[in-house]
């Protein structure tokens, strides 16, 4: 398996590169601001891009959904809830199969925004805006709530300690973390109830 993760435009925004190394075939996920940067690692690995994947639909993770669709032929990949043109719809432990070689288990997790995925493959999780490296995503946004943010989170702690998180931005003091380190380092994990959750957040 092949795994890059690139840093994009001005958000300190994270787009990832999952490939199947003896198919050389790619996904490339949440592909915003800097298309040609991605198409490049791409090329330079030898890859051909099929999947674009969003971790959600807001634009700094999607602007780049229909240029590299348009360059490569890949089909773009969202959660079914999502109103933006998506080419396959997936929802709650679906799979999506690289290259033949390796599987990405979606997980639905709302909170951020309803239509809210994370990718689990080969002892990682890509997080996307739901858990940063020390923080967790906002609620306060347009379709955000922090009573499914407190459900997703929760279903995030249950992976094993040792799978590798990458989030959607680089909010932390570290590019990648895991999700031990995370239940023992990152504030918003706190042990709460949901009501406790839900005034931490600042949501009435």
């Amino acid at each position: 398996m092949i795994f890059k993760q690139v840093p994009v435009g001005a958000f300190q925004n994270f787009a990832y590169i999952i490939g199947d190394e003896n198919a050389k075939k790619a996904a490339v996920v949440d592909p915003a601001w800097e298309v040609d940067k991605l198409l490049q690692v791409c090329a330079d690995l030898g890859l051909s891009v099929v999947y674009v994947i969003n971790t959600h639909s807001h634009s700094d993770h999607v602007n780049g959904n229909e240029a590299v669709a348009s360059r490569t032929g890949a089909k773009i990949v969202m959660h079914a809830s999502s109103r933006l043109h998506k080419d396959l719809a997936v929802k709650d432990g679906d799979a999506i199969t690289v290259g033949g070689g390796v599987n990405v288990k979606v997980l639905h997790t709302p909170g951020h925004c309803p239509d809210h995925i994370c990718l689990l493959f080969d002892g990682k999780i890509l997080t996307g805006d739901t858990l940063f490296i020390g923080e967790c995503g906002r609620t306060d946004l347009s379709g955000g709530s922090a009573s499914d943010m407190y459900d997703s989170l929760n279903k995030l702690l249950k992976l094993p300690d040792t799978v590798e998180v990458y989030p959607g931005h680089d909010y932390g003091r570290k590019k990648s973390s895991t999700i031990g380190y995370e239940k023992e380092t990152n504030y918003t994990l706190k042990k709460r109830t949901r009501e406790e959750f839900i005034q931490f957040m600042g949501q009435p």
